[in-house]
């Protein structure tokens, strides 16, 4: 067995106070995601973990691509009949993490899923790359598959008969928006006494915040 005991690393990079904070986490979250943004240009900032309840009762997390946030939450796109997809549209309840090194922080956001409009699914089926569009089609996501070149055998006969042709979204791909209903902001500090933030919904559709202990 591989001991890590040794492995830590000290955070002194920034701090998280009340009076540093605005009074809706969407205005934080933009803030530290332009911010990490400008001081992490090599990663993807915008890789976020999805964690769901799985038909077979068990919770899994993977890292997806978050593509658009606002008022509203958040917005990620998937195959809706993959193993993610079915997951959420049998059980809504989702929760979102982001953790950016750099900047010694990360978010988690507990929200309910629910699919995106068709127009806006449509719109950024649209904007992607040819050979993403046609992956997507081409992909039976969380599927059992015999082999890699049943996938690129796949690909050529599509690009074939696409060739010439509009690209249009397959109906089992689209958008998920999450509309949180928290949302916990970690900042890393000195002797493991983190500060984190959390910003909880109300039922009068208000933001309460609270400071809980690291």
């Amino acid at each position: 067995m591989k001991d890590l005991g040794n492995y830590r690393k000290s955070y002194e990079k920034s701090e998280l106070l009340e009076s540093l904070i605005p009074e809706d986490p969407i205005n934080l979250f933009h803030r530290w995601f332009h911010e990490v943004e400008a001081m992490d240009t090599a990663s993807e900032v915008n890789a976020m973990t999805v964690s769901t309840i799985g038909l077979d009762g068990f919770p899994k997390s993977r890292v997806v691509l978050l593509k658009k946030f606002n008022e509203e939450g958040f917005i990620f796109y998937t195959n809706y009949n993959s193993e993610k997809g079915k997951s959420i549209l049998q059980n809504p309840n989702v929760c979102l993490s982001f953790f950016w090194p750099a900047a010694e922080r990360q978010v988690i956001i507990k929200g309910i899923a629910e699919k995106t409009s068709e127009a806006i699914s449509d719109n950024y089926f649209a904007s992607r790359p040819d050979g993403s569009k046609l992956g997507a089609i081409v992909s039976p996501q969380s599927e059992i598959i015999p082999n890699r070149s049943f996938l690129e055998n796949k690909l050529k006969e599509i690009e074939t008969s696409y060739e010439g042709k509009e690209i249009t979204r397959p109906k089992n791909w689209g958008g998920f928006l999450v509309r949180p209903i928290s949302v916990e902001f970690w900042q890393g500090r000195p002797n493991r006494l983190h500060d984190r933030i959390i910003f909880k919904i109300s039922d009068k559709m208000l933001w309460k915040i609270q400071r809980l202990a690291p």
